[in-house]
């Protein structure tokens, strides 16, 4: 069974930056598909990055150059560097895994992963 507990959450201004981590415990991350998803009041969840095999990314429009996804394998251990920040980011960031590569070719829809962490806020002003 995988477990996932994000961390490094919290308020930033806008055009500022915060790393996430989430680490998984259970499984290696090298042998996992894994995404950062995002959700806030009153929306659904969308996914913002994924990442399988380390090599192969993705990353929602709103996202693209100014979010990254990262893993370290040795501390299994998932990234998300954001930078640029913007009002619109602020949501609660979930990080998610599935045991099917690259999502069943839909990294970014959350109904193709099957493990969840508990959630970081960010919120950006």
């Amino acid at each position: 069974h995988v477990q996932l507990v994000e961390s490094g959450g919290g308020s930033v201004q806008a055009v500022g930056s915060l790393r996430l981590s989430c680490a998984a415990s259970g499984y290696s991350y090298s042998s996992l598909c894994v995404g950062w998803f995002r959700q806030a009041p009153g929306k659904e969840r969308e996914g913002v990055a994924s990442s399988y095999t380390g090599q192969r990314t993705t990353y929602a429009d709103s996202v693209q150059g100014r979010f990254t996804i990262s893993r370290d394998n040795a501390k299994n251990t998932l990234y998300l560097q954001m930078n640029s920040l913007k009002p619109e980011d602020t949501a609660m960031y979930f990080c998610a895994a599935t045991w099917v590569g690259w999502a069943n070719g839909r990294p970014l829809w959350a109904d193709e992963y099957s493990y969840w962490g508990q959630g970081t806020q960010v919120t950006v002003s």
